[in-house]
């Protein structure tokens, strides 16, 4: 896949080498034109997939990451996993079409430090960008209270969901098959095998005590159609 090619302020040395993940060009364009417009920062290189970004990073030296989960291959949530192994201290944004609700938590236990919402705008990525690069994390206010009210008691997480249960990479192929992908199409899709995707669904199956394939295709797709 063929990546954006870099764009870089050099009127201003010490402005912010932001590093773009996405995999539909014209929006990766859209992101490099205007956050290359705004000041302080500028971008390093803009990719398509994850192992584009994760073959580069080092070479460019980022000094922040914004990726979307929905990429070929491996995902978001799992490059961001990589990038936090590979480079200490890099932060990582992610940036979806996916409700805040459902994937933040496993954005930030995997490393993230910020999670924007696609329908927020580029002035919303913007600010994400400036925060997290102060040191912040950057979530919705509901998402940071209810973080906040975990981490001091002061609300219990409470009896975990089915589908909290899943394994990213589990969570991530059930739902490839409630988008009604094969075995054999979401193995092509993850780059992994036909052998893995059936020893995930196996698991996922077993966590959420449904008793045959037709009805883990069933309860993918109710869940896709309400939650995607």
């Amino acid at each position: 896949m063929k990546r954006t090619p870099p764009t870089t302020k050099t009127s201003d040395p010490a402005s912010k080498r932001i590093l773009i993940v996405d995999d539909h060009p014209l929006l990766r364009l859209g992101l490099v034109e205007w956050l290359a417009r705004e000041p302080g920062l500028s971008i390093c290189g803009a990719f398509g997939s994850a192992e584009e970004a994760l073959a580069a990073v080092m070479k460019l030296q980022p000094d922040l990451v914004v990726t979307d989960l929905s990429l070929p291959g491996k995902s978001g949530v799992e490059l961001i996993k990589d990038l936090v192994s590979m480079c200490p201290g890099l932060p990582v944004i992610a940036l979806s079409l996916h409700d805040e609700e459902l994937y933040a938590e496993r954005c930030l236990r995997a490393g993230g430090r910020g999670y924007v919402m696609k329908s927020e705008g580029p002035e919303k990525l913007a600010l994400a960008i400036r925060q997290v690069l102060a040191g912040r994390t950057h979530v919705s206010p509901k998402t940071a209270a209810h973080i906040l009210d975990l981490f001091t008691g002061r609300k219990t997480a409470g009896t975990p969901t089915p589908i909290s249960e899943l394994t990213d990479r589990e969570f991530e192929v059930f739902q490839w098959i409630g988008r009604g992908l094969s075995t054999r199409d979401v193995a092509k899709r993850m780059h992994i095998s036909g052998k893995t995707i059936e020893t995930h669904r196996a698991h996922i199956k077993s966590k959420l005590s449904l008793g045959n394939a037709t009805e883990l295709v069933a309860y993918a797709a109710r869940w896709v159609t309400a939650n995607c």
